[in-house]
């Protein structure tokens, strides 16, 4: 049978599952949860680090999409089990894992055909390219301060490579890590990308990078290249990437420009 009462916990599973056609079967979200737009009318049961899981289970929720992505969600996941509901939590660190995913999800929904067919699009759109000899060095902020920055075992290093760029720090066994000053002063970054989770882009502040103590010697900072992307396109893992790989394209265009004109 079909699961047809379901909880997101997590704007990219809300996501996804909009995406193939079932938001109908929504029942509940995550407070954070704002696409698309329907979601709206949607009961909420908390952000995704302090879920009400009695609110969880009241619903009689016939599957549950949580995530092992955003850390601390363990718990919430760990929860779950403990209650017996039924779940399914993704785990991806690279753009195949979100392919694979949405395959998964629509598996569970009983909507196979609509997932192998979604994820065949974002395979299409994430096909892998010649791999630039001189990549422009780009750093997406995932958070001010501490900044924190994403590592090997993240998407945004595979989408930064088909964007024609590469992550400084793409070599670093981590999904994210917290940055020091010197290590940003070294690595010779040449673009900064503020993509502040949890944060409305209408407060992103690029003033907050250009001021950073330690990081005057940056490249980036130093000639001024400091862009917004809004963390729904770079840090959901679901079809929005897309659009966070066509936004990263700008940056890195815009890198190699400068280039030229030295």
């Amino acid at each position: 049978m079909q699961p047809v009462r379901v909880v997101s916990l997590t704007c990219s599973n809300t996501e996804i599952v909009a995406a193939l056609g079932a938001s109908d079967r929504l029942v509940a979200v995550d407070d954070h949860s704002d696409w698309p737009a329907d979601v709206d009318r949607l009961p909420r049961v908390g952000p995704d680090l302090g879920i009400d899981l009695d609110a969880v289970e009241a619903l009689a929720p016939d599957l549950v999409l949580a995530s092992l992505t955003v850390p601390g969600h363990e718990r919430i996941v760990e929860g779950l089990e403990a209650r017996g509901l039924p779940f399914v939590a993704p785990e991806p660190t690279c753009l195949a894992d979100v392919a694979r995913d949405v395959r998964d999800i629509g598996r569970a929904l009983g909507l196979a055909a609509r997932g192998e067919a979604l994820a065949a699009e974002l395979d299409a759109a994430f096909a892998p390219v010649a791999p630039s000899a001189d990549p422009a060095r780009v750093v997406v902020e995932w958070w001010p301060k501490p900044v924190y920055v994403p590592g090997r075992q993240s998407w945004v290093t595979d989408l930064l490579a088909l964007a024609g760029g590469v992550n400084p720090f793409g070599d670093r066994e981590a999904k994210s890590f917290a940055l020091a000053p010197e290590e940003a002063c070294e690595a010779g970054i040449e673009a900064v990308v503020v993509s502040w989770c949890g944060v409305p882009a209408s407060r992103y502040r690029t003033d907050v990078v250009r001021r950073r103590p330690g990081w005057e010697a940056v490249p980036a900072v130093r000639d001024g290249r400091i862009a917004t992307i809004p963390e729904c396109f770079l840090g959901r893992p679901g079809p929005r990437l897309v659009e966070g790989l066509a936004a990263l394209k700008a940056v890195v265009a815009d890198v190699m420009t400068a280039r030229e004109l030295r």
